[in-house]
């Protein structure tokens, strides 16, 4: 058995969830904040058996994409006191995902 963390971007949640439901996957979602743009995520929990880890895997990569945003940094000038506000391009969405074994899990 296996335990899978997902960390998706939140334009992304929908698509990933509903993929793994058509598929037979059940998932709980968990709201998430991400501490480098303090956007917000999704954490999926995902209970799987081990040969399922594949297929699974392979949906979420297929529904979760990265994208480019601006984000506005200010910078000091050259003088003191003064400061620059620029438009600088990162990267966001994709997945990030953890596998653990687990030893046991039930359904009541």
């Amino acid at each position: 058995m296996k335990l899978i963390f997902s960390i998706v971007h939140d334009d992304d949640s929908y698509t990933v969830i509903e993929e793994l439901n058509n598929s037979g996957y059940y998932v709980t979602k968990l709201c998430s904040t991400g501490s480098f743009l303090r956007t917000g995520n999704t954490t999926l929990l995902i209970g799987i058996n081990d040969e399922e880890l594949e297929p699974v895997l392979e949906i979420i990569k297929a529904n979760s994409k990265r994208r480019t945003q601006y984000v506005q940094t200010t910078t000091h000038g050259a003088l003191p006191g003064i400061f620059a506000t620029v438009g600088t391009e990162v990267s966001v969405g994709g997945s990030t995902i953890f596998v653990i074994n687990v030893e046991k899990m039930e359904k009541f």
